[in-house]
């Protein structure tokens, strides 16, 4: 479960070479109802800002609260996303670090988990788009999630007696084969992510910064 992440920079972004929409802008850190950048299966070479929390067409914007994970196990039967699932509306969403709580002190402590190298990585997720909407849930998304019982990182998160969960990373140069998986192929990305390259620290919540604003290219 993530409820809390850190994109890269967008000139990161930018030196990736991704086209990015003129009115591009997000929070150093990303909470659910915020927007935040993806590429998307239908536009895979552009990055939109999209609501973090999946809002489909049929439901009230608040929904972004509670739609922010999306089980793997489930996301083809759930009313908030096996529309977007069925459609293959996959999304790939960077990522610096992402937050999660550890109570291994008696007491909930909020730890950021990412690279050793520092560098940014992507999340699988997916996508949904409202054309009738002016707000920022014109377009929004989710992460979907998988059970990481036994992984030396993320199952040490969250409280003793909750299910552990994780995000879903994607390796390398998979961020495009993500993008165009089938729903028969989709099973492959559903893996824990190798937990050698990555490093989780105590770091207390800051206070929520202010938006960045880029003009895009």
């Amino acid at each position: 479960m993530c409820a809390n992440f850190q994109p890269p920079p967008l000139e990161k972004l930018l030196a990736w070479g991704f086209a990015i929409a003129e009115d591009a802008q997000y929070k150093a850190e990303v909470f659910p109802g915020q927007v935040a950048p993806i590429v998307t299966s239908a536009d895979p070479y552009r990055i939109h800002m999209a609501c973090f929390g999946l809002v489909p067409h049929w439901a009230e914007p608040k929904l972004a609260r509670m739609t922010y994970n999306a089980r793997s196990e489930t996301v083809a039967s759930k009313p908030s996303f096996r529309a977007a699932w069925r459609n293959g509306q996959l999304g790939a969403i960077p990522v610096q670090s992402f937050f999660e709580p550890s109570y291994e002190s008696g007491k909930a402590v909020r730890h950021a988990i990412r690279r050793k190298d520092r560098e940014p990585f992507w999340l699988a997720g997916l996508w949904e788009r409202r054309l009738d909407d002016p707000g920022p849930t014109r377009m929004s998304f989710t992460l979907l999630t998988i059970s990481a019982e036994g992984h030396s990182i993320m199952g040490r998160m969250h409280e003793p007696e909750d299910q552990k969960r994780s995000v879903v990373l994607l390796d390398g140069d998979e961020r495009n084969e993500w993008l165009n998986a089938k729903a028969s192929d989709r099973h492959h990305f559903m893996r824990l992510f190798e937990e050698s390259d990555f490093e989780d620290q105590a770091e207390p919540s800051e206070p929520r910064q202010s938006a960045r604003k880029v003009s895009g290219h």
